[in-house]
């Protein structure tokens, strides 16, 4: 069984010592969606909601969340992000959010993906609450990581 890390050996919660490793190109993509009323969806592919066009906003929100993503989350390092995708689309009667992040680092951009992921989420439903408060943001997950010791991931 694998061992947390972000545990010293007394219980004490930390952040993890990625000084000694070596650098390495790493990616993460993160996958989630937002159900909602057909009302709404529809509503949302005339870009007809006040608040504007909320898949544009959505995706540039997500791109934002990315790079704060060490502002949010307490034990995250900070990073230098090489490239960010964020794509947000009507698909299927709900909105698909995929986040693609990459660095050229020492730790794995996992978090900033799902971090871009959920606030391109929160972004729909902050948009589209007065019309829809049924929504439901659901799914969020890691789909695919390369790069680093532990190897690649693919769900």
């Amino acid at each position: 069984m694998k061992k947390l890390t972000h545990f010293d050996e007394k219980g004490n919660t930390r952040m993890v010592d990625v000084g000694g490793k070596p650098q390495s190109l790493r990616t993460a993509i993160a996958k989630g969606h937002v159900t909602a009323k057909p009302e709404t969806l529809q509503l949302i592919s005339a870009q007809q909601m006040k608040k504007g066009n909320v898949l544009e906003v959505a995706r540039l929100a997500g791109y934002m969340a990315a790079k704060k993503t060490s502002d949010l989350i307490p034990l995250c390092h900070p990073l230098n992000l090489t490239s960010i995708r964020v794509e947000v689309a009507i698909v299927d009667e709900k909105i698909e959010i995929e986040a693609e992040v990459q660095t050229l680092g020492r730790t794995g951009v996992e978090m900033e993906a799902l971090t871009a992921v959920s606030v391109a989420g929160l972004t729909v439903y902050d948009m589209c609450k007065a019309v829809d408060r049924e929504m439901c943001i659901s799914e969020i997950r890691l789909v695919k990581k390369s790069g680093g010791r532990s190897g690649d991931f693919e769900l």
